[in-house]
């Protein structure tokens, strides 16, 4: 649903709402103020103007949400006249109870002050000019409660509400940091390791080229075949990130053997061993585990200087690990944002990653991620 449209159906429920307690509260206030009557006979009698006056004053609470202002004016309007006139103080004294808290909450803070002043100071003049006994300047305390209680009451209403609203917009913040982080990892990982395995393709067809120039189109046939599948990786990816996350088959451990024939095509030769038993793991800890083992051997793709690697799967009660080793030359492994994105992703899940180099030479990459158990 559009956000306009949503607004609008907003407005109407509201609006219908404040209908609904407007005509509900209307008879209970009528009564009220006919016992009121009775209670006080040295108030003015209370006669069809009166009854006008607090019909006026409910009713103007059906606009309360739509046009507080408004709402406020009507029913400061109506009471006063009806306290001025000498009616007994009554249940009408609640519509400026709402239209006033209506105002603090919906308004901002000066536009809230001023009409709420306003209000306060047109229900005042009663005290000095009434129809009735006029209960003078001993009245003000009591008679800016019916303003200043409910406004503060609204104020605080609004503030909780904003506060509120500020905690959902920095929560909702993070998490879109959050996925923009998870598709930069994500893309990072499919071209990183297509464009690692295209460009050790590119040099073998070119050192091939003027010498043995058969072995260089197997090395350019690998190039396209290696393009198109990092392309349908992407697409696959993408279209998980648009549509959320399980929607789209996802790389997971079982592609383990095509990582490894497109990498053996880019001159780099991986032993894979598995142990224990495989289970169904749960989607996230299968990519996790799929793309650790991927930007570990495209390091070694691109900082190692072997033609060897090996890469080990190890399924325990509660756990998965994936160990990747080369005789390289050591070093940092390619640490960068790579090792860094893998990092985060095995922790992000509760795991653990370790980094570095041999002791005898080469480097070693090892992740562990917990498995909950099926049910």
């Amino acid at each position: 649903m559009r956000p306009a449209a949503s607004s609008r159906d907003r407005r109407r429920r509201e609006s219908a709402a404040d209908l609904a307690f407007a005509l509900v509260l209307l008879p209970l206030v009528l009564l009220a103020t006919r016992l009121a009557g009775q209670v006080r006979p040295d108030a003015t009698r209370v006669d069809g103007t009166a009854l006008a006056l607090v019909t006026v004053a409910v009713l103007a609470l059906a606009a309360r949400r739509l046009l507080p202002r408004v709402t406020l004016a009507v029913v400061t309007a109506a009471v006063s006249a009806y306290l001025v006139l000498g009616y007994p103080y009554g249940p009408v004294l609640l519509a400026v109870l709402v239209a006033v808290g209506t105002v603090a909450v919906r308004l901002p803070p000066r536009p809230a002050v001023v009409a709420a002043a306003a209000a306060l100071v047109v229900l005042l003049a009663h005290l000095l000019w009434s129809r009735g006994e006029r209960p003078g300047w001993f009245g003000v305390l009591p008679g800016s409660a019916w303003v200043v209680v409910p406004f503060a009451l609204g104020v605080t209403v609004r503030a909780n509400r904003e506060s509120v609203e500020r905690v959902r917009a920095e929560q909702a913040r993070r998490q879109a940091d959050e996925e923009r982080l998870r598709i930069a990892q994500e893309v990072h990982d499919v071209v990183g390791h297509g464009l690692a395995a295209i460009s050790m393709q590119a040099d073998i067809a070119l050192h091939l080229m003027p010498r043995q120039p058969e072995q260089a189109v197997t090395a350019l046939a690998a190039i396209s075949r290696t393009s198109r599948e990092a392309l349908d990786e992407l697409r696959v990816t993408l279209g998980a990130v648009r549509r959320g996350a399980g929607r789209e088959p996802v790389p997971g451990l079982a592609r383990l053997d095509a990582l490894v024939g497109r990498l053996a095509g880019a001159g780099l030769r991986v032993e894979l061993r598995v142990t224990g038993e495989p289970g169904d793991l749960p989607p996230p800890v299968d990519l996790a585990a799929y793309r650790v083992a991927q930007e570990a051997l495209t390091n070694v793709l691109r900082h190692a200087g072997v033609d060897r690697a090996a890469v080990t799967v190890r399924h325990a009660p509660g756990e998965v690990s994936v160990e990747v080793t080369d005789a390289g030359s050591g070093g940092d492994g390619g640490a960068g944002h790579g090792l860094a994105g893998m990092r985060g992703r095995v922790a992000a899940l509760g795991g653990e990653l370790a980094a570095g180099p041999l002791p005898g030479g080469g480097f070693r990459v090892y992740a562990r991620l917990p498995v909950e158990p099926t049910r």
